[in-house]
C-alpha cells in the first residue's frame, strides 16, 4: 500500500507534495506521547467460554443497509464451571435470547448496553457440557461509529455497496471485513483470536446475485419471493475474525489445484481476464504447500474483488477478499510485474497457514500472522522471478520499514499499544519479513522450513506466538535462539552500522572497523565477510557482538574487495566507506542484487568521476530490468556531457528493452535531454504502443515538445486509458484543459486506490483551479476535503487546507462568490 508523487507548478503545491511524499501507506502508527493506553498490557484475552460451532441464518435490507439475522452458537466453558456467557455484539437490535433445549427454546435473562451482551444461563455448566443459544437480532453497520486505524480505514465490520443504485457504472454488492473485531458487528460471537470455531451460514439474498462464504456451498434454494438462500458450511474451526460473507453480481472463473476448488470472482468487465489476474494460483499453491512440508489444509480456495474495501486484501479462511486495485486488464498487466497487485496475492494465500490455519493468540503477537504473509512476498518472487526479483523486494520492504524514524522505537512482539490496529505496522510487516529472512538466512533454509513445519503441526487449528517459532525452530535446528528472538522480536530497533577500511601494505593486513552507532546496546550480528583477491573469493564467517569490532585479514597483497554482510541480508541502515574503485568491482563480480545496487546507489552524487560513469554505464545493460531502471533514475541530468556519451545506450533501451517500465523511463530521460526533438517520431510510435506507461512517456515527451498538440493527442488516448496513461492525460488536463474535461479527471480520480490518487492529486488541484463552473468547483473542494480527511494520518491536512484557500482566493477573482464560500466551510469542516 505505498504512495509517491510527481512536480507541481505552483510554491504552496509543492510543499503540499512533498509532505504528503514523506508518508507511505500503510505507513507506522504515530503513538502519541505520555498515552496512558500505552502503559496498559495488553495481555491475551481471558477463555472463560470456548466457541465451539456457530451457525447463521441472515438476510438483508438494502434500503436500511440492516442485516437481519438469526444464530444458533454452540458454546462450552473453558475450564471453570460458569452461569454467565458475555458475547461481543456491537451496535445491534437483540430481539431474543435462548437457549436450544429438547428442540425449544427457553428464554434466558440478559443485559446489553450496546456493545457486549451479557447473558445468564439457566444452570452452571462444566468443560464438559455444551450448549446452544438462540440469539434473534439485527445488525446496523452503518449507525456503528468505532474507531478505525491506518492498516484498515473502517471497522464497521459489514458493508452495503452502492445498495441503492444510485452510483451509475458501480455494482450493488455485500461484503464484510472482520479484522480486527469487527465480525461481531453483524453476529454476537466472543471475538477474539484465540476463538476456533466451526461455521454454517446460510444467506437469503435476490436471486440474480451470487454469494461467496467460507468453506463449501452445500446448498442453494430458491424461494418463492424471488430471492435465494445459500448454505455454506466450514468444517474446520477458524476463528471469528476469519468468518466472510459477500454477495453481488460476480462472474466466477472456476479453476484448480489438485482436487480442490480454486475459484476467482469478478466484476463482469473483468472476467475474461480472470486467469491473467489470479491464474498463477494453484501453482503457488503448490510451492508453499512443499516448502512448509504441509499441503494446503482447507478444502477450497477463492479469490473475490469488490469494490470499496477498507484495506488491501483480507485473509478470511479459504475466501480471500481482494480490494479492487488487483483487477487489471491483459494491458494493465503487463505493466505491473511483480507489483503490489500479485504481491498481495501471494501474502494473503500465505495466510492461509500462517493466520488462518495457526492464528496468532493475541494482536501483540500479529507477527506471527503478518510478518510471515510479508516475508512469503519474497520467497515467491525468488521462485518464480529469480533472486535479484526477490532480493529486490526484500529490500523495498526493508526501506518501508527504515523510511520512518518512529519504528525504530517499537518491539515486534507489542504489548503495549495505544489501539490493536497500531501494531499493523511497517514493524510488524516489513521489519517481521525481514527479521524472518535473516532466521532462513542464518539457520539454512532445510532447518527453517522444517521449523515452521513443526511450529505449524503442533498449533494446527489453534493460536501460536512469537516463543512457540522460537522453541519449533530450536527443535529442529538444536541451535539456541534466545538472543535473536530477545533482540529482534522483543526490543525495538535496528543496528545503524558504520563500516571502514584500512590497508597496512607493511604488514600486508587488511583491517576492517565495524561500529552500531545506535544508542542503547549493540545488536549480535552473525555475518559473512568475503575478501576477494587475484581472481579468487573468500569467505570468512564473523560474529560481531560488540559496538565496535576490529576485523584483521592477512593477506599475499591488497584485496580487490572485502564485502561484509556478503549476504546482505543484515537488517540495518549501513554506512559503508568503499571507494568507487571498490564499488566498480562489487558491481562487476559480487553475485547479489544488493550488490549491484550499491554500487550504483554508490555513484549518485559522484557523476562527475570517470569510475562512477563505469558503474552506471554497466549498469544500463544489467541483466535484472530493476536495476536498469535504477540506472536510468540515477542519472543526472544536469551532466551533459555524460548523457549525450550514454544516450545511444539509453535509446537503444527506449526501442529495445524487453520491460514496458525501462522503456518508458528512456523514453522519460531521452525527451529531457538537449537532442529531445530528434526523437520525435520515437515518442509519436509509443502512443501506439500496447503498454500504457510506454504510451504516459510518449504523451508526456510530446507535452514538453509540442505542448499545442498535447490536448488533442490526449483526448484520443481518453476512450481506452487505463494505468500510468490516466495521470499523464490528468497532467495535460490541468495545464491545457477547462471544465469540458473536468468529468474524465474527476471520475478517474474517484476511481483510483490510494497510490493512484496521490499520482493524480497535483494535477487535480490544478484543474480545479482553472475550473469555471461552480458546480465542477465545488466537487473538486468536496473531493479535496474527503481526500484530506481519509489520509489525515498522513499529516496532509494542513497542506491541503492551504490548497483549497490558495482556490479560494482564485475563485474570488474570478467573481465566484458561491464557490469561495463552499471553501470555508469545507476548511472549517477540516480544522
Amino acid at each position: 500500500m505505498p504512495i509517491k508523487f510527481k512536480t507541481c507548478h505552483r510554491a504552496f503545491l509543492q510543499i503540499l507534495i512533498i509532505a504528503a511524499a514523506a508518508f507511505a501507506v500503510p505507513a507506522a502508527a504515530q503513538e502519541k506521547k505520555e498515552d496512558p493506553l500505552l502503559k496498559i498490557y495488553r495481555s491475551t484475552p481471558e477463555k472463560i467460554n470456548d466457541l465451539v460451532h456457530t451457525k447463521l441464518d441472515v438476510r438483508f435490507d438494502y434500503k436500511k443497509r440492516y442485516l437481519y439475522g438469526k444464530e444458533w452458537v454452540t458454546i462450552k466453558p473453558h475450564i471453570y464451571p460458569t452461569d454467565t456467557l458475555r458475547l461481543d455484539a456491537k451496535g445491534m437490535d437483540i430481539k431474543t435470547v435462548a437457549l436450544v433445549k429438547d428442540g425449544k427454546t427457553v428464554p434466558l435473562k440478559y443485559t446489553y448496553d450496546s456493545l457486549s451482551l451479557a447473558i445468564k444461563l439457566d444452570k452452571v455448566y462444566r468443560d464438559t457440557e455444551k450448549y446452544t443459544v438462540y440469539i434473534d437480532y439485527t445488525a446496523k453497520p452503518n449507525e456503528l461509529k468505532i474507531e478505525a486505524g491506518q492498516a484498515i480505514t473502517d471497522a464497521k465490520g459489514l458493508y452495503f455497496i452502492n445498495p441503492d443504485s444510485t452510483e451509475k457504472d458501480k455494482p450493488v454488492q455485500i461484503w464484510t471485513q472482520g479484522e480486527l473485531e469487527s465480525s461481531s458487528v453483524w453476529f454476537p460471537t466472543i471475538d477474539h483470536t484465540n476463538q476456533k470455531t466451526t461455521e454454517e451460514i446460510s444467506m437469503t439474498v435476490p436471486a440474480k446475485y451470487v454469494t461467496l462464504s467460507n468453506g463449501r456451498l452445500v446448498t442453494q434454494k430458491k424461494n418463492a419471493d424471488g430471492t435465494r438462500t445459500d448454505t455454506w458450511k466450514m468444517e474446520l474451526p477458524h476463528s471469528p475474525y476469519l468468518f466472510m460473507m459477500a454477495v453481488g453480481d460476480f462472474r466466477i472463473y472456476r479453476d484448480k489445484w489438485r482436487d480442490k476448488e480454486v475459484n476467482y470472482y469478478l466484476e463482469p468487465k473483468y472476467a475474461p481476464f480472470a486467469k491473467d489476474i489470479f491464474g498463477f494460483t494453484p501453482e503457488v499453491i503448490e510451492f508453499y504447500s512443499k516448502i512448509l512440508g504441509i499441503d494446503y489444509p482447507w478444502n477450497k480456495y477463492a479469490q473475490i474483488v469488490v469494490r470499496d474495501f477498507v484495506s488491501g486484501a483480507m485473509e478470511n479462511t479459504t475466501a480471500t477478499l481482494h480490494g479492487s486495485y488487483v483487477q487489471g486488464t491483459a494491458r494493465e498487466l503487463a505493466d505491473r510485474y511483480y507489483d503490489k497487485g500479485r504481491s498481495t496475492i501471494v501474502h494473503e494465500l500465505f495466510h492461509q497457514w500462517f493466520g488462518d490455519y495457526v492464528t496468532a493468540e493475541s494482536w501483540s503477537n500479529i507477527t506471527v500472522n503478518e510478518s510471515f504473509a510479508d516475508f512469503s512476498e519474497t520467497l515467491w518472487a525468488e521462485h518464480k522471478y529469480g533472486k535479484d526479483a526477490g532480493d529486490d523486494h526484500n529490500h523495498e520492504a526493508m526501506l518501508g520499514y527504515l523510511g520512518n524514524p518512529e519504528n525504530a522505537k517499537k518491539d515486534l512482539v507489542r504489548f503495549h499499544y495505544h489501539a490493536a490496529l497500531d501494531v499493523f505496522d511497517a514493524v510488524s510487516y516489513q521489519k517481521g519479513g525481514r527479521v524472518l529472512n535473516m532466521l532462513r538466512n542464518y539457520l539454512g533454509a532445510p532447518a527453517f522450513f522444517k521449523g515452521l513445519n513443526i511450529y505449524l503441526k503442533t498449533n494446527a487449528f489453534k493460536n501460536g506466538e512469537a516463543q512457540q517459532l522460537r522453541l519449533a525452530l530450536e527443535e529442529a535446528s538444536g541451535k539456541d535462539l534466545s538472543w535473536f528472538f530477545n533482540q529482534w522480536y522483543y526490543s525495538a530497533g535496528h543496528p545503524l552500522l558504520d563500516i571502514s577500511y584500512q590497508w597496512d601494505e607493511a604488514t600486508k593486513t587488511q583491517f576492517v572497523y565495524l561500529k552500531q552507532t545506535q544508542e542503547g546496546n549493540p545488536f549480535i550480528l552473525p555475518m559473512g565477510v568475503d575478501i576477494y583477491a587475484n581472481g579468487k573469493k573468500e569467505r570468512h564467517d564473523i560474529w560481531m557482538r560488540d559496538k565496535a569490532d576490529t576485523l584483521k585479514f592477512v593477506l599475499n597483497g591488497k584485496p580487490d574487495l572485502v564485502n561484509v554482510d556478503a549476504d546482505k541480508i543484515i537488517l540495518a541502515q549501513k554506512t559503508d566507506h568503499q571507494s568507487l574503485e571498490n564499488y566498480l568491482f562489487q558491481y562487476l563480480h559480487a553475485p547479489l542484487y544488493l550488490d549491484r545496487l550499491e554500487a550504483i546507489e554508490a555513484t549518485v552524487k559522484q557523476q562527475a568521476n570517470p569510475v562512477a560513469r563505469q558503474i552506471l554505464t554497466a549498469a544500463l545493460k544489467d541483466k535484472y530490468y530493476g536495476l536498469r531502471l535504477k540506472a536510468l533514475q540515477s542519472l543526472d541530468k544536469s551532466n551533459t556531457a555524460f548523457i549525450e556519451a550514454v544516450l545511444p545506450a539509453v535509446l537503444n533501451m527506449a526501442k529495445t528493452d524487453e520491460n514496458n517500465l525501462v522503456k518508458a523511463a528512456a523514453i522519460n530521460l531521452l525527451s529531457s535531454t538537449k537532442a529531445a526533438e530528434q526523437y520525435l517520431s520515437l515518442y509519436q510510435e509509443a502512443l501506439k504502443s500496447s503498454s500504457y506507461a510506454i504510451q504516459a512517456a510518449g504523451l508526456d515527451a510530446i507535452t514538453l515538445l509540442k505542448p499545442t498538440e498535447a490536448l488533442a493527442i490526449a483526448k484520443s488516448l481518453e476512450k481506452e486509458s487505463a494505468g500510468a496513461l490516466i495521470p499523464s492525460i490528468a497532467g495535460v488536463y490541468a495545464t491545457y484543459g477547462s471544465d469540458a474535461e473536468w468529468p474524465y479527471v474527476n471520475r478517474n480520480f474517484a476511481e483510483s486506490g490510494a497510490q493512484e490518487k496521490f499520482d493524480m492529486l497535483k494535477s487535480y488541484i490544478d484543474l480545479v483551479i482553472r475550473l469555471k463552473s461552480p458546480e465542477y468547483t465545488q466537487q473538486g473542494v468536496t473531493t479535496i476535503k474527503e481526500f484530506a480527511l481519509a489520509f489525515k494520518q498522513y499529516g496532509v491536512v494542513p497542506q491541503l487546507i492551504q490548497a483549497l484557500n490558495y482556490i479560494k482566493g482564485e475563485k474570488q477573482k474570478s467573481g465566484d462568490t458561491a464557490s469561495a464560500m463552499f471553501i470555508d466551510e469545507a476548511v472549517s469542516q477540516l480544522k
